[in-house]
């Protein structure tokens, strides 16, 4: 499901290029860590990407830094693929290989119990139209699994449908490498519940080659993010609202499948 995003506003500029302005305080750091990685790790795990080629500074009312980027040219993807699920472990397994020092991450880089008290909140903060009780045994299977040694992988940090942009239904871009930084391999599976049915799903993890408990620890950390999306969006902005849902139904489904 294609959305605008959240943290940026986009403008085009001419046929190749785009301003990318932050929108919230908290993207106001995205400039600089995007001018760093960008073309660096976009360019070796082989996509396009909207590589930084000029920064604006503040001014005229505007309080944070900005970019001028490249386009990628093409279109987000809508309907799950086998072979889109197979472009993207491609990447995900290619960036895990990447030997280069890097920030460690803030979001995908600890344990997954220690994150237990929040889901706990967030999934009663929306127990109107979720099972509470089978979100918190999901999330239990997945903090049961064993756990991640530490060992830093790169990570995009935000694989997910509105971040990927295809031609021809193949994957040729990546955007939005603000959040790239080292973390438990598991942190970039999420597209398998954030956008994948089952048998491009199973497609994926096949090409991923993950075991068990990646794929469980991968299970909730998609499910922590659309825990975390659901109760903040479901006043603000209804369609990474409806995102969030269907997430969470993702999650509640396979784990019904694969847990019986």
């Amino acid at each position: 499901m294609p959305h605008r995003g959240t943290d940026h506003a986009m403008f085009r500029l001419g046929d190749d290029l785009a301003v990318r302005l932050p929108r919230v305080p908290g993207a106001r750091a995205a400039p600089d860590r995007e001018r760093a990685w960008t073309a660096r790790l976009a360019g070796v795990v082989g996509v396009e990407a909207p590589v930084p080629v000029a920064q604006g500074e503040p001014g005229h009312g505007f309080p944070w830094r900005w970019s001028v980027v490249r386009w990628v040219h093409g279109s987000t993807p809508t309907v799950p693929d086998a072979d889109l699920a197979r472009d993207v472990a491609a990447v995900v397994l290619r960036l895990r290989t990447l030997d280069l020092p890097g920030p460690r991450s803030t979001r995908r880089a600890q344990p997954l119990a220690d994150l237990t008290a929040g889901v706990t909140a967030d999934a009663r903060a929306v127990a109107d139209e979720v099972d509470v009780g089978r979100v918190l045994r999901a999330w239990d299977a997945s903090v049961a699994a064993d756990p991640w040694d530490g060992v830093g992988v790169w990570l995009h940090g935000d694989v997910a449908p509105g971040n990927l942009v295809v031609r021809g239904g193949r994957l040729v871009g990546v955007l939005d490498w603000g959040g790239a930084s080292l973390g438990d391999p598991a942190g970039d599976v999420g597209l398998a519940w954030n956008f994948l049915d089952a048998p491009s799903r199973a497609a994926f993890r096949a090409a991923l080659g993950d075991d068990d408990a990646t794929w469980l620890r991968a299970r909730g950390w998609a499910l922590r993010q659309a825990l975390l999306q659901l109760p903040y969006y479901r006043t603000r902005y209804v369609p990474l609202a409806d995102h969030a849902r269907q997430t969470i139904r993702a999650v509640l489904e396979d784990a019904g499948r694969l847990d019986r």
